[in-house]
Formats: C-alpha cells, sequence, structure tokens
C-alpha cells in the first residue's frame, strides 16, 4: 500500500502557500508511472520518497510537474523533509520540540535540510543550496518581456536592476518590473514568451517577475513565477527560482560581505500568499553559499489505489 500526504508549503496557514503531494514508499513505481501520477495530482509538483541509494542519507527523492521531472526545486525540498520528519517522529515528538537533519538525495544532488518540529505548530525546514546560483550569458530583450507579461517597456526594470538569465539548477529569467502595481497586473502569454525564451539543457527557461518590497511589512522583494515548459500557468512559490533569484541580488545589489536574510513574498495575486526565507552569504563580492527555508501544514493524507 502506497500512502500520499499533502502539505502547503511556505506557509504557516492552511489553504495559503504551494501545495505538494508527497508519495511514501514509491520505489515500485517507474519514471512513467511517477509521470502520470503526479499529472493526476495536477499540482506543481509531486515528490516520491524512494529508499536512499547511500546510507546514511535519509531518502532518495524524485519531483515531478505535471510536465516533467525536475532535478530540484525548493517547495518539495522543504515540504518533503518535514513531512518525513513528521512521519519519523508521529506519536513521539517531545513537548519541547526536536531539531532534525534530512539528507536528500535529489537529481542535482545531496541536499542537508535542518528541521524544527515544535508541538501544534507548522513544521519549518531550511537547506542549503546545493548548487549556487550562476549567471547564464544570453540575448534578452525588454521589449519581449514587456509583450510576454503584459506591460510596457518602461515598466521592466528598477534601479540598477535588469533582465537576466540564471540557474542554480533550474534555469530562470529575472524580470524585475517596476513596481507592486506593476506586478499585481502582470498578464502572462505562454506562447508568446515559449517564442524567444532561451533554452538551457534542451530545458526552457521559465518567468520570475520580481520588484523591492511587498504587502508584508518585512518581504525584501515581491515575485510571481510563470512556468509554461513545466506546465504549470503559474506558481505560488518556487523556491528553485529564488535560488537563482539569490545570485541576481547579488549582482545588482553588491551584498556586502556576511549572511543577509531576505523574505521573498509571492502568490499574493493567487490568493495563496508565500513566504520564502532567504539567507544569502557574500563574500568578495560573490555568494559563498545560501539557504532556503519556511514552514509546511500537512492538510490532507490518504493511499493510492494502485
Amino acid at each position: 500500500m502506497t500512502y500520499y500526504a499533502i502539505y502547503d508549503v511556505f506557509t504557516d496557514t492552511a489553504f495559503g502557500g504551494n501545495p505538494l503531494a508527497v508519495v511514501f514508499d514509491a520505489d515500485r513505481f517507474d519514471d512513467r508511472q511517477m509521470q502520470t501520477i503526479a499529472r493526476e495530482f495536477n499540482l506543481s509538483e509531486t515528490s516520491f520518497v524512494r529508499s536512499a541509494e547511500h546510507q546514511p542519507h535519509s531518502a532518495n527523492v524524485r519531483i515531478f510537474t505535471p510536465g516533467r521531472e525536475l532535478p530540484f526545486a525548493g517547495h518539495p525540498t522543504v515540504g518533503t523533509s518535514i513531512a518525513l520528519a513528521e512521519r519519523r517522529m508521529e506519536g513521539k515528538l517531545p513537548d519541547e520540540g526536536i531539531d532534525l537533519v534530512e539528507m536528500l538525495e535529489e537529481k542535482v544532488g545531496p541536499v542537508r535540510c535542518a528541521v524544527r518540529l515544535m508541538p501544534g505548530e507548522p513544521g519549518f525546514a531550511e537547506f542549503d543550496l546545493p548548487r549556487i546560483s550562476s549567471r547564464i550569458e544570453a540575448s534578452l530583450e525588454p521589449a519581449d518581456m514587456a509583450a510576454a507579461l503584459g506591460i510596457g517597456v518602461h515598466e521592466v526594470g528598477f534601479e540598477n536592476h535588469t533582465v537576466t538569465l540564471w540557474s542554480a539548477g533550474v534555469p530562470f529569467i529575472m524580470v524585475p518590473v517596476h513596481d507592486l502595481a506593476a506586478a499585481a497586473k502582470l498578464e502572462f502569454n505562454a506562447e508568446r514568451w515559449l517564442s524567444f525564451a532561451p533554452q538551457v539543457d534542451g530545458i526552457p527557461a521559465d518567468c520570475y517577475a520580481y520588484c523591492r518590497g511587498g504587502e508584508r511589512h518585512d518581504a525584501s522583494f515581491h515575485a510571481r513565477m510563470f512556468a509554461p515548459g513545466m506546465g504549470i500557468p503559474e506558481d505560488p512559490a518556487t523556491g528553485a527560482a529564488v535560488a537563482a533569484l539569490s545570485g541576481a541580488i547579488q549582482h545588482f545589489d553588491g551584498l556586502l560581505d556576511g549572511v543577509h536574510p531576505l523574505i521573498i513574498e509571492q502568490g499574493v495575486e493567487m490568493g495563496r500568499p508565500s513566504y520564502i526565507h532567504l539567507h544569502i552569504e557574500s563574500e568578495g563580492g560573490a555568494v559563498k553559499g545560501a539557504r532556503i527555508g519556511g514552514q509546511a501544514v500537512k492538510i490532507a493524507s490518504g493511499k493510492l489505489e494502485i
């Protein structure tokens, strides 16, 4: 029997954040079956928990969107690590809570996750980026971005931020937009986007539009993500995009040496507000390391009748 759970990730409130299906004990499924199950759940991602290939790792995790498999993604990493920790500690959680480490084997490589569980509270998990964000050179025209997003060319960019392409395992075109008002009125045209979006290792780069600030007072940046290549019209929280964004923030904002805690707000326009914790460690004008974290709320569980 194969059991699953549904979590809302990057939120402390049910029906906020980004929903994730976690399928446990999934060794019996092949690639085709996992893709079919992910398409059936029809969430932005479904993670499949399999036996670890290397001890003492916690699990091997495969991540699928409705359209294809991903080598790495943030909200499945956070949600799956919390799901595994909660499953392990079911009925055994001490009153003072507990800190655990889950080492997940993903296609991008091993990902170390620190998990904190407290009685009666949503779990929190934070992971080290398995790959530092790097810039990919590409010809990117602001006019193309404006046309695909339904805004004026004058609304593309803010301060010294310009359109760039970055990847920390999954490629994203970072499209800075002028302000919250511009972000709110975006109307994404997938066909137009795919007509010019560069491919990286055969994968079309998706769109991460962002501006400074947010509706929440402590948000550093406000963002929206559109992913026609993944079969996702819009995503309420995208850890892989925030991982890529860390490179753009360092590049344009010139962060000083040290650790910089930031909150990225996403999903507001979808009615699923999400808050992604990003810590950038800067050294010598570059990103030395970065961590992404957030909470997750379990909202459902069941079994697959297949």
